[in-house]
């Protein structure tokens, strides 16, 4: 009897670790590279387990989106941020780790609005580096 009860507290314990373990790590973004990207913010996602900034930004053949992957909320938010930090329509200079496949996009390593640094990526970004490079 004992160890069935033991294998059950062990399957409850797993199912209540799971979700944690579940989390992906930031290893997709290349962190010895930075990028800067000026553009519009179209939409600023708020939102759990990481904020998004969605921009456009002005591309070789016209107008292209770019994903811009941040911390959580409440590590933003330790940072400085607040959940109107960015609207839709905010000319920005964003700073970002761009990701290892070579898709557009990337983590968030700073951004800027009207010459002032609003933020940076909280503890998706450890470094900033090479700073200047366009896509």
């Amino acid at each position: 009897m004992k160890i069935k009860q033991l294998f059950l507290s062990g399957a409850l314990l797993a199912g209540f670790v799971a979700p944690a373990m579940a989390h992906h790590s930031n290893a997709m973004f290349e962190h010895d590279k930075t990028i800067e990207l000026s553009g519009t913010v179209r939409e600023f996602q708020w939102t759990n387990p990481h904020v998004f900034i969605e921009l456009t930004v002005a591309g070789a053949s016209g107008p292209q989106d770019v994903s811009v992957e941040c911390s959580a909320p409440a590590v933003l938010r330790s940072h400085g941020w607040k959940f109107n930090s960015l609207k839709p329509g905010d000319k920005v200079v964003v700073k970002i780790h761009p990701l290892k496949n070579g898709s557009v996009g990337g983590g968030l390593v700073s951004v800027s609005k009207d010459g002032v640094v609003i933020g940076d990526g909280g503890n998706l970004s450890p470094g900033v580096t090479d700073a200047g490079e366009k896509y």
